[in-house]
Protein backbone atom coordinates (compact mmCIF):
# COMPACT_ATOMS: atom_id res chain seq x y z
CA UNK A 1 0.00 0.00 0.00
CA UNK A 2 1.07 3.76 -0.80
CA UNK A 3 -0.45 6.59 0.41
CA UNK A 4 0.41 9.87 -1.66
CA UNK A 5 -0.13 13.01 1.06
CA UNK A 6 -2.83 14.53 -0.91
CA UNK A 7 -4.86 11.17 0.31
CA UNK A 8 -4.50 11.57 3.77
CA UNK A 9 -7.66 12.56 5.26
CA UNK A 10 -7.23 15.60 6.99
CA UNK A 11 -9.91 17.03 9.90
CA UNK A 12 -10.22 19.64 12.96
CA UNK A 13 -10.33 19.24 16.50
CA UNK A 14 -11.91 21.49 18.55
CA UNK A 15 -9.35 23.74 21.00
CA UNK A 16 -10.45 22.23 24.43
CA UNK A 17 -9.16 26.06 25.93
CA UNK A 18 -12.04 27.72 23.68
CA UNK A 19 -10.00 29.80 20.98
CA UNK A 20 -11.60 30.06 17.80
CA UNK A 21 -8.04 27.87 16.39
CA UNK A 22 -8.77 24.35 15.65
CA UNK A 23 -6.21 21.47 15.91
CA UNK A 24 -5.38 19.55 12.90
CA UNK A 25 -5.14 15.78 12.63
CA UNK A 26 -4.40 13.68 9.89
CA UNK A 27 -5.43 10.21 9.80
CA UNK A 28 -3.16 8.26 8.04
CA UNK A 29 -4.26 4.37 7.94
CA UNK A 30 -7.93 3.20 9.16
CA UNK A 31 -8.73 0.94 11.41
CA UNK A 32 -9.77 -1.57 8.47
CA UNK A 33 -6.41 -1.16 6.84
CA UNK A 34 -4.88 -1.91 10.59
CA UNK A 35 -6.49 -4.98 10.52
CA UNK A 36 -8.86 -4.02 13.51
CA UNK A 37 -5.94 -3.74 15.81
CA UNK A 38 -6.10 0.29 16.07
CA UNK A 39 -8.62 2.72 15.24
CA UNK A 40 -6.10 5.78 14.50
CA UNK A 41 -2.90 6.12 13.28
CA UNK A 42 -2.35 9.85 12.89
CA UNK A 43 -0.68 13.09 13.53
CA UNK A 44 -1.82 15.93 15.46
CA UNK A 45 -1.03 19.74 15.58
CA UNK A 46 -1.55 21.58 18.12
CA UNK A 47 -1.04 25.56 17.82
CA UNK A 48 0.22 27.80 20.56
CA UNK A 49 -2.41 27.85 23.67
CA UNK A 50 -4.39 25.49 22.60
CA UNK A 51 -5.43 22.16 23.86
CA UNK A 52 -6.43 19.06 23.18
CA UNK A 53 -9.40 17.91 26.25
CA UNK A 54 -8.94 15.69 28.81
CA UNK A 55 -10.32 12.35 27.22
CA UNK A 56 -10.19 8.63 28.41
CA UNK A 57 -9.91 5.14 26.70
CA UNK A 58 -12.45 2.66 27.20
CA UNK A 59 -10.95 -1.21 25.88
CA UNK A 60 -8.15 0.86 24.18
CA UNK A 61 -5.10 2.75 25.00
CA UNK A 62 -3.20 5.45 23.02
CA UNK A 63 0.46 6.69 22.51
CA UNK A 64 1.48 10.20 21.49
CA UNK A 65 4.92 10.49 20.21
CA UNK A 66 5.88 14.50 19.97
CA UNK A 67 7.76 15.58 17.14
CA UNK A 68 7.74 18.96 17.41
CA UNK A 69 6.76 21.96 20.43
CA UNK A 70 6.93 21.34 24.14
CA UNK A 71 3.20 20.42 25.61
CA UNK A 72 1.97 20.04 29.37
CA UNK A 73 0.77 16.18 29.80
CA UNK A 74 -1.64 15.50 31.97
CA UNK A 75 -1.64 11.44 32.79
CA UNK A 76 -4.65 10.61 34.54
CA UNK A 77 -4.05 13.74 36.95
CA UNK A 78 -0.61 13.98 36.89
CA UNK A 79 1.22 16.47 34.98
CA UNK A 80 4.21 16.71 32.78
CA UNK A 81 6.52 19.31 30.36
CA UNK A 82 6.69 17.02 27.39
CA UNK A 83 9.06 17.95 24.04
CA UNK A 84 10.07 16.50 20.96
CA UNK A 85 11.35 12.82 21.45
CA UNK A 86 9.41 12.31 24.26
CA UNK A 87 6.50 9.41 24.24
CA UNK A 88 3.64 8.85 26.71
CA UNK A 89 0.61 6.04 27.23
CA UNK A 90 -2.67 6.10 28.50
CA UNK A 91 -4.09 2.62 29.26
CA UNK A 92 -7.36 1.43 28.93
CA UNK A 93 -9.74 3.18 31.87
CA UNK A 94 -7.27 6.01 31.84
CA UNK A 95 -7.28 9.56 30.41
CA UNK A 96 -5.02 12.36 29.60
CA UNK A 97 -4.93 15.91 27.96
CA UNK A 98 -1.96 17.67 26.59
CA UNK A 99 -2.17 21.62 26.26
CA UNK A 100 0.77 23.47 23.97
CA UNK A 101 2.30 25.93 26.35
CA UNK A 102 5.01 26.49 23.35
CA UNK A 103 5.84 29.34 21.06
CA UNK A 104 5.67 27.00 17.89
CA UNK A 105 3.28 24.05 17.18
CA UNK A 106 2.89 21.09 19.25
CA UNK A 107 3.23 18.63 16.93
CA UNK A 108 2.58 14.78 17.67
CA UNK A 109 1.95 11.08 16.46
CA UNK A 110 -1.00 9.50 17.68
CA UNK A 111 -1.86 5.70 17.74
CA UNK A 112 -4.72 4.13 19.61
CA UNK A 113 -4.65 0.84 20.19
CA UNK A 114 -7.22 -1.69 20.44
CA UNK A 115 -7.67 -4.52 23.02
CA UNK A 116 -8.83 -7.92 22.00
Amino acid sequence: MYLKNEDVKIGTIPDANGSDTPLRKMEFLTKKEMKDSSRLYGKVIVPPGCALAYHTHENEGEAYHILQGTGLYNDNGTKYEVHAGDTTFTCDGAGHAIENIGDEDLVFMALILLDK
